[in-house]
């Protein structure tokens, strides 16, 4: 079975960093480009977004440039953007070169990991990563704050838990 989003998903990820509890909020549009001028309005407010392509397909991969110009002129400066090339578990239906995301992300100065939701690769570890850059430039509001609320994703991440 196969599953995908159909306009949009909004999820909650709690995880916990440094002893503190942080939930992230996840807007997932699968990129759909009906969603264009909603998805630019979440840019505003988020902390973090991640980009997602599928490598079995050369179009997602195409539309991350448009997507970069995007958070470029929608979302704050400081906002942490993470790239991320999901289906790494389908190396024999592979069109996109890992070598490709990774110059992208150079160029634009963002982290690059490539990710399976069906097979749980790298998954956990890009939610992380992408807390703590955040978390490192949020400023400490209370010495003895135990929550830190942070959102993450434009509403472009392309994958959920579950995958085809």
């Amino acid at each position: 079975m196969c599953l995908f989003t159909l306009g949009i998903d909004f999820k909650i990820k709690t995880v916990e960093l440094q002893g503190k509890k942080i939930k992230l909020q996840i807007w997932d549009t699968a990129g759909q480009e009906r969603f264009h001028t909603i998805t630019t309005s979440y840019y505003r407010g988020a902390m973090g977004i991640m980009l997602v392509y599928d490598i079995t397909n050369a179009k997602s991969f195409e539309n991350i440039s448009k997507w970069l110009r995007n958070i470029d002129e929608h979302a704050n400066e400081d906002v942490e953007r993470m790239l991320l090339g999901n289906k790494c578990d389908m190396e024999d239906k592979r069109v996109v070169p890992k070598a490709k995301g990774e110059q992208i992300a150079r160029e634009h100065g963002i982290r690059f990991f490539e990710t399976s939701a069906k097979a749980n690769i790298n998954i956990e570890k890009a939610f992380l990563t992408l807390a703590e850059d955040i978390l490192r430039k949020t400023p400490v509001k209370e010495p003895n704050s135990e929550n830190v609320d942070i959102s993450s994703g434009g509403g472009v991440t392309g994958w959920k838990s579950k995958c085809c």
